[in-house]
């Protein structure tokens, strides 16, 4: 019978620290008897970030409860209906101007996982309070060899005026380490990629990817005899699902190399600043992202993760599904028709590529259920109607099961007004923090 194998078991070789996914033999309880009962896997959590708005015409259900239709957009998500809920009446006060005018769109980014309302500056003297993602990762953190990881598509600024007055930093980081810290996210599938897989050392991560170039192997070839060894000591469901996790890494690490050399300079895209080494095809980009969430959540890497689509009222066009006007631009759509159809057809793409990720999540076995059952992630944005630049009755919606404490697959309707932040204070309880409020909270959300 195989022994009980640590959680925070890697396989290494030659500069490569590969994590390992949740395995059966991880339980300390599987040596006992059949009725004991496993331990649980980790809960994650997560949050996800679109800009300008939705059109909310196609987005809130008219049912409450389990039995509601799914919108004109939510059907993109039709095959993981059971698997979310949909909450309206969310409000995100600190977003509103509050008597500082102009900058819904920075203030919507920096009160999302805040809620609180940020100084009006473009200068230095930023401030804002501690981020709901930071705040977990301050407390359970250390359980992981990531406490949080901030993901996106666009990169972050750190100074200049991006919104009426507003600095970037607002605009472009939803994750605050404090009141002056805002949390740059990564935007390079390669780069997050090497800070999972690579060892510690910036510089030998650097290193050993200039040998696997050269030497044109993989990280799992390093790694390999390590892997071998393990196998060997695995009951048959574990020695499947380590077979599966290092074909998946493999596929994404060719995908990733593919991507770099797909780089190159797009023009004609307004507003839409690309950093090296990142696929051309906002569809390819955001692929590789959710492979590399995937995989951080299927390690163990981190359990708290926050991802921005794009910055705040970015004017990125989407030639992918046609759409040549900028987003940000079309948001003030003035009730144009077709405008608003541009931003349905948006908020369309951007649910798909979240699709893409529940999916993964719930391919992977997981305990008694999935990976996606362990999760709860937030999907949504700071603004409701784009036009209007309101921040109540925000577009939100709650992916996965927490563990077993979510009953998932339904439309809740709260009272409007009701703070985010209420939702968040949940979460943080779920995490392990012991706290009754976050941020403008008045209260702790049912679920």
């Amino acid at each position: 019978m195989s022994k009980s194998l640590s959680r925070r078991t890697v396989l290494r070789g030659m500069g490569t620290a590969l994590a390992l996914p949740w395995l059966d033999v991880m339980s300390p309880t599987r040596l006992l008897a059949a009725k004991s009962t496993l331990a649980a896997p980790p809960l994650r959590m997560g949050f996800f970030y679109v800009p300008n708005g939705i059109h909310m015409q196609d987005w809130t259900p008219d049912a409450e409860g389990s039995s509601y239709g799914l919108t004109r957009t939510l059907e993109r998500l039709k095959e993981h209906k059971s698997d979310f809920n949909v909450l309206s009446g969310l409000t995100l006060d600190g977003a509103r101007a509050h008597g500082d005018g102009g900058g819904d769109h920075a203030r919507s980014v920096a009160a999302f996982l805040t809620g609180a309302h940020p100084r009006k500056t473009n200068g230095a003297d930023i401030n804002n309070q501690i981020s709901v993602d930071q705040a977990t990762a301050a407390k359970v953190g250390d359980a992981t060899r990531f406490g949080s990881l901030e993901l996106g598509l666009e990169a972050s600024a750190q100074a200049g005026n991006c919104d009426s007055g507003y600095s970037c930093a607002y605009a472009s980081n939803m994750s605050w380490r404090g009141p002056t810290q805002p949390v740059a996210k990564e935007v390079d599938p390669g780069a997050v990629f090497d800070r999972l897989f690579a060892a510690q050392s910036s510089n030998e991560t650097r290193r050993m990817k200039s040998v696997r170039e050269k030497y044109r192997k993989s990280i799992i070839d390093f790694a390999l005899e390590d892997a071998k060894s393990l196998h060997k000591q695995l009951p048959a469901i574990d020695r499947r699902k380590l077979d599966e996790y290092l074909y998946s890494i493999r596929d994404v690490e060719k995908r990733v190399a593919g991507a770099d050399r797909l780089s190159v300079n797009e023009e004609g895209v307004p507003d839409y600043p690309r950093p090296r080494g990142v696929p051309k095809a906002l569809s390819e980009h955001s692929e590789l992202m959710m492979d590399m969430i995937t995989l951080a959540y299927q390690t163990d890497s981190t359990r708290i993760l926050s991802f921005m689509f794009t910055n705040a009222g970015s004017n990125r066009s989407y030639p992918e599904i046609d759409i040549k006007e900028g987003h940000h631009e079309l948001s003030h759509h003035g009730k144009s028709e077709s405008k608003q159809k541009s931003i349905a057809t948006i908020n369309r793409f951007h649910l798909d590529r979240f699709g893409e990720l529940l999916k993964r999540l719930k391919g992977i076995s997981e305990g008694e259920g999935t990976l996606l059952d362990n999760c709860m992630i937030v999907y949504g944005s700071g603004i409701s109607d784009g036009d209007r630049h309101n921040h109540d009755d925000l577009p939100i919606l709650l992916a996965g099961k927490a563990g077993g404490r979510i009953e998932s697959g339904r439309h809740i309707k709260y009272e409007n007004g009701t703070p985010l932040c209420n939702l968040y204070t949940w979460m943080m309880q779920q995490m392990g923090v012991q706290t009754d409020s976050f941020g403008d909270s008045n209260g702790v959300i049912k679920l």
